[in-house]
């Protein structure tokens, strides 16, 4: 699992083109709540698909924001009008930059990838019909699922589930089985953020495409673990959220393609996003205002700027090899543990350990490991359905991020030791 980036890394540092530039415990100096204590433990915050911590120069970007340029942006007068605009625009060439966007005109400013998925979803409303099919997978997240569950009630649509297989992987036959002619949308995660699968997208986009579907990728977790390139994958929607990025909460991104987005429904309308209004009648504006109804959250905006720009700092091959090499230490001390239960056993995953405790419900678990200093998250990670699917009401999920140490892992499993003598 490993393998792959870490040789890869490893060669380009012996050719000398690129070193091997990442010190885990160097950048966890720059992440200040790191260095807390929890009830006299050391913190070990394994709950990174829930949200990521932030570095010092994410919070240096919201508080000079905030002390020196607090503004609305592009239509004030003055001089912090105009600061705060020049900050919130090069932000978003910064992320059209990090997903190699065809233009910045393609990066709309969300609270998350949620509110993405719905402008998406609020546009298909309009274009679905009876007849039309939309595919989804077994694995979804809520916000994934219910969205596209409730546009296929209001259009006459049919919703299709993609199963899994019992290591949570996507039974991709099924998928290329389940494809025709009526596929109007394919909705689905770039990893599962339940499972920590990592699903084959770049083979599952170039095929519904050829069926002339449209493809949104609920990319949540998938920009928490390297970099996104939305040309290469040639989907049309990606959906993200800043907060599981070392950004705020509060802010996210949807990526469209600009052919797409230029004529999609609008999702809110009010100031900013109009070209023209009279009392009887209003015209949109162009991209990405027609898209952005009101005053955005500027200071999120520049946050998720500061922690694009923190993030380019890195060698990414390092930083892949580094948290596979986690997940693959993860694994194999899961694995040697007795009465672990792992859930999702899929051969390419990534920054998720969801188990059980023979004989411990996930939120006893939870407790007893938070007064331990070790903070995971437990329940059914809104994805109630996969949950059914795996036969449990929810489980334990310890998840990782660049900054997770083999000893954390260690911590983790020392932690979960008492634990079982407690619940014994």
């Amino acid at each position: 699992m490993a393998t792959s980036n870490i040789e890869r890394a490893l060669r380009k540092n012996e050719r000398g083109a690129v070193a091997l530039s990442f010190d885990v415990y160097e950048v966890r100096k720059q992440f200040p709540v790191l260095q807390r204590e929890i009830d006299g433990n050391p913190l070990v915050y394994l709950d990174n698909a829930a949200t990521t911590q932030k570095p010092q120069a994410v919070i240096d970007a919201l508080v000079s924001y905030y002390s020196n340029n607090n503004s609305n942006v592009h239509r004030g007068a003055h001089i912090l009008a105009d600061e705060a605009t020049r900050l919130y625009e090069a932000a978003r060439d910064s992320v059209a930059g990090f997903v190699n966007a065809f233009s910045r005109k393609e990066v709309i400013w969300t609270s998350g990838t949620t509110e993405a998925i719905n402008i998406v979803a609020n546009g298909a409303k309009q274009l679905l019909s009876p007849g039309d099919e939309v595919m989804v997978t077994q694995m979804e997240h809520h916000a994934n699922l219910v969205t596209w569950q409730q546009v296929c009630k209001h259009s006459g649509a049919t919703l299709k589930v993609v199963p899994i297989n019992d290591d949570g992987e996507l039974v991709v036959e099924q998928f290329h089985q389940m494809l025709s002619d009526n596929t109007k949308f394919v909705a689905m995660p770039h990893i599962s953020n339940a499972l920590g699968t990592i699903n084959p997208i770049e083979e599952l986009i170039p095929a519904a495409k050829a069926k002339g579907a449209w493809v949104l990728i609920d990319g949540a977790q998938g920009i928490a673990h390297g970099v996104v390139d939305v040309q290469a994958l040639g989907c049309d929607f990606y959906a993200f959220s800043g907060h599981k990025f070392f950004a705020p909460t509060g802010i996210g991104a949807l990526w469209g393609k600009e052919d797409v987005l230029k004529d999609w429904p609008v999702w809110q309308t009010g100031g900013e996003m109009i070209s023209e209004v009279s009392y009887e009648d209003a015209s949109w504006g162009e991209l990405p205002n027609r898209l952005e109804a009101g005053t955005p959250n500027i200071a999120g905006a520049i946050g998720l700027g500061a922690a694009v720009e923190w993030f380019k700092q890195f060698d990414i091959d390092a930083v892949k090899a580094h948290e596979e090499a986690i997940m693959q230490y993860a694994v194999e001390k899961a694995k040697a543990f007795p009465g672990f239960i792992i859930k999702g056993n899929a051969k390419n995953k990534i920054g998720v350990l969801s188990f059980l405790l023979e004989g411990g419900h996930p939120a006893d678990i939870g407790f007893l490991l938070d007064k331990q200093g070790v903070a995971i998250r437990t329940g059914d990670h809104c994805a109630q359905p996969l949950m059914n699917r795996l036969g449990v009401p929810g489980t334990a999920r310890a998840s990782f991020s660049m900054y997770t140490t083999k000893e954390e892992i260690d911590a983790l499993f020392d932690a979960l030791k008492k634990v079982q003598m407690m619940l014994m």
